[in-house]
């Protein structure tokens, strides 16, 4: 795999939730008009920034109404 942009394991804990943030908000627009290298990448991206997140906070909060019985 091609990393493109910063290493997210050299992003601070502020820089890696921005950037997860601005993702989040990029994905409808970028899933319903982008074309398929602008998907791709956005999709690569993403999951690079959120195994970081999880890789640091393994324990995060669970919403307990988010669990299916």
């Amino acid at each position: 795999m091609t990393m493109m942009g910063i290493d997210p394991r050299a992003l601070t804990d502020v820089d890696l939730m921005r950037e997860l943030r601005h993702l989040h908000q990029t994905r409808h627009e970028t899933f319903l008009h982008g074309p398929d290298d602008a998907l791709s990448r956005h999709t690569s991206r993403t999951f690079e920034l959120e195994s970081e997140y999880l890789r640091r906070h393994p324990e995060r909060d669970i919403d307990p109404g988010r669990l299916r019985p």
